[in-house]
């Protein structure tokens, strides 16, 4: 009945997607996506997959590493999820721990944690001197039963293409992710900078669907898009949809979702998920009009390593 952790391998992709599913299942997970992630990892993120063990099995995960693209050093990050009916074994205290002493011989000086907002969850953070800061909502939309949104009518001088239209050339969409995730509410402000690290990590990610993705270009110019995250089965995530500075305030966010969602659904998708800080209101109100509703939140925590 002991209970081991080691560094994640290859094959142990599908036993690590099972534990992602069943802990976090408003997330799409993939066995390709874990392998990618950990194969495409900048190194400065000195990113490290662990797995923890009983009997065995393996009933535990955590990935580990550091916000390199953050705009202070030393941010490092690390969420522990372990299986139902596996708790209380010790096995997310000592993924917990060695994590920890990964990320300080990294440099971490403080360590990030999501955590759901459950009391037996928040406890275990709080025991381990985790405080809590920003919260973000999970929220579910049901494509198969639910009703969207009609279509709108695109403005004059807008347009809207599939990301897919990009294949060429995506570096508008990465210039207008670089913009948006500057002003996304953070605990961990990013700048993304490296055009290489965006193409193997974001545009040829597994889970990223650039045919569902759908871009609003106003005279050309990208102006807002919302892109699409899938698990190729029956899972829809919305992975960003944002606004370019120039051009707020005229609604093309949700005209982008919107046609993402619809084609989302024709393409036979049933479950659409997105999350939001929850002080994000102008995100949480489109979200709202489209029909979603909240499924589950969870905490951000930060503890100070040393």
């Amino acid at each position: 009945m002991t209970v081991i952790v080691r560094d994640f391998r290859p094959p142990d992709a599908e036993a690590w997607t099972r534990v992602r599913r069943t802990s976090v299942p408003y997330l799409v997970s993939t066995p390709e996506q874990v392998t990618h992630d950990l194969a495409h990892a900048h190194p400065d993120r000195h990113y490290r997959l662990l797995v923890a063990e009983r009997d065995g099995e393996i009933i535990g995960t955590a990935q580990a590493g550091i916000a390199h693209e953050g705009k202070e050093p030393g941010q490092g990050f690390c969420t522990p999820h372990v299986l139902p009916g596996h708790t209380g074994h010790g096995a997310g205290s000592l993924l917990l721990s060695t994590a920890e002493e990964h990320l300080a011989q990294a440099g971490a000086t403080v360590v990030h944690a999501w955590v759901l907002d459950r009391p037996e969850s928040l406890e275990f953070a709080r025991g381990r001197g985790y405080r809590p800061g920003r919260s973000a909502h999970f929220q579910h939309l049901d494509l198969a039963g639910g009703a969207l949104p009609p279509l709108q009518e695109v403005p004059a001088g807008a347009e809207l293409r599939p990301g897919s239209d990009f294949a060429d050339d995506p570096r508008p969409l990465f210039d207008a992710d670089a913009q948006v995730t500057l002003d996304e509410p953070t605990d961990i402000p990013t700048e993304p900078a490296d055009y290489e690290d965006w193409l193997a990590t974001v545009w040829r990610h597994p889970t990223f669907d650039a045919a569902l993705t759908t871009v609003a270009l106003v005279d050309g110019r990208v102006a807002a898009f919302s892109a699409a995250g899938t698990d190729g089965d029956r899972t829809y995530s919305s992975n960003m949809t944002g606004t370019l500075r120039a051009f707020r305030g005229r609604g093309l966010a949700k005209l982008a979702k919107n046609d993402s969602l619809h084609r989302a659904r024709a393409a036979g998708y049933t479950d659409a998920y997105t999350a939001n800080d929850t002080g994000n209101g102008p995100m949480l109100a489109i979200n709202k009009w489209f029909g979603y509703t909240v499924c589950a939140t969870e905490v951000r925590h930060a503890r100070t390593l040393g």
